[in-house]
């Protein structure tokens, strides 16, 4: 028996146990507060479609903006192999310096304060 065909057979085996204890074990007797569509205790106090902040927006872009950054240097390390590294460490400079610019740009103006 070959490796692939060892896992695959582990693999959904361990699954269908699982899923099977799952149904088995698990308790299927639905209250009426279960069923309801607020489980909290209380009935909602005003309506669930208050906007969001611009704030927390920008943070969000924010976190996301950085994120791709890391996306975008996660090659580097292979790309030093290339036949011009300093090429690409000269244009990994210049995104990260404007990264950093933007990021201290944002802090000056505030713009990464909650509370005002």
């Amino acid at each position: 028996m070959n490796m692939i065909t060892f896992m695959l057979t582990l693999s959904t085996t361990l699954a269908i146990i699982l899923t099977t204890l799952n149904f088995w074990l698990a308790q299927m007797n639905p209250e009426s507060e279960k069923l309801s569509p607020y489980e909290c205790g209380f009935d909602p106090l005003g309506s669930a479609r208050l906007p969001f902040s611009i704030r927390f927006f920008l943070v969000a872009i924010l976190f996301l903006l950085f994120d791709l950054e890391i996306a975008l240097l996660l090659p580097l390390p292979w790309a030093t192999q290339l036949q011009s590294p300093i090429h690409t460490l000269t244009w990994t400079a210049i995104i990260l310096s404007l990264l950093t610019l933007g990021l201290i740009y944002e802090w000056t103006q505030g713009g990464l304060e909650w509370a005002e």
